[in-house]
């Protein structure tokens, strides 16, 4: 399970952002991965975690990368509760491809969705940047389609199809543009990490225990925390971009297997 939020603007205040994203990632606790960083070996122009699953090296949920005047973010959420392809092959290069290549969003969805087959069910978001315009894409293979957001408008994303949305989901639309607007330039990131947090359960949720009846309550909430389990929200990472095009990733994420155990702070700020 994974969750995001996020609102995206070509047109800011000069004090503003064009881009203000949060993000948890849930995962099993033990699964090995890298903390955010920028990819110096591989694609220097591209900043995010990377999962070191053996088998899945290289892979990432949550990524952006800029080169050439354009910027890309791209998110990979799965989509729980779908039958699964026993021969399908890892979904985390379907954010490095995207974000370390030179295909537009549309472009690489359209490819993307002609070989759907070889993935499971999974929801790519994709956000794009050039000196004048942008773009927000979401493309699945639960159904395999492409479909358009809008700019100016608060988005949410969980583990089901965006047209059916987890409780979860709708509810922390309303939180997160609460933030938004009411936190201070100087508290936003603390109050974004703090909304990323909240584990307050949205329970009853039909779609949610139709798609994971074994563990839906407990997935109920934005910060999931299933430590007898060994699953949850393990990673959070907050991205603003400011009007002059200047990045900040901030990511907390767990050092070792207990979620009330350290945490490791990385912040990356980077003119785009």
């Amino acid at each position: 399970m994974c969750i995001l939020f996020f609102i995206a603007t070509t047109n800011p205040t000069s004090d503003g952002y064009k881009l203000i994203l949060a993000s948890n990632r849930d995962e099993f606790y033990g699964r090995p991965a890298l903390p955010a960083s920028k990819w110096t070996e591989s694609h220097p122009h591209v900043f995010g975690g990377r999962d070191m699953e053996p088998g899945r090296e290289g892979g990432t949920w949550l990524a952006l990368g800029s080169k050439n005047g354009v910027t890309k973010i791209g998110a990979l959420l799965n989509i729980t509760g779908e039958k699964r392809n026993p021969n399908a092959i890892g979904r985390g290069p379907i954010v490095t491809n995207y974000v370390s290549g030179d295909l537009s969003n549309s472009k690489y969805s359209e490819h993307l969705l002609q070989e759907h087959e070889i993935y499971n069910s999974f929801n790519l978001v994709s956000i794009e940047f050039d000196q004048s315009s942008a773009s927000i894409l979401h493309t699945s293979n639960a159904p395999p389609e492409a479909c358009a957001f809008p700019l100016d408008e608060v988005h949410g994303f969980g583990n089901s199809p965006y047209i059916i949305p987890l409780r979860k989901v709708t509810h922390g639309k309303e939180k997160f543009q609460h933030v938004v607007k009411s936190a201070g330039k100087h508290n936003l990131v603390q109050e974004l990490m703090e909304f990323l947090k909240d584990d307050q359960k949205y329970w009853p949720d039909d779609e949610l225990t139709r798609r994971a009846p074994r563990w839906a309550e407990k997935l109920s909430s934005v910060c999931v925390k299933m430590p007898i389990e060994g699953y949850g929200s393990r990673t959070r990472t907050v991205i603003l971009i400011d009007a002059q095009n200047c990045m900040d990733f901030y990511e907390e994420t767990m050092v070792g297997t207990d979620p009330d155990g350290e945490w490791k702070q990385t912040h990356i700020h980077q003119q785009l």
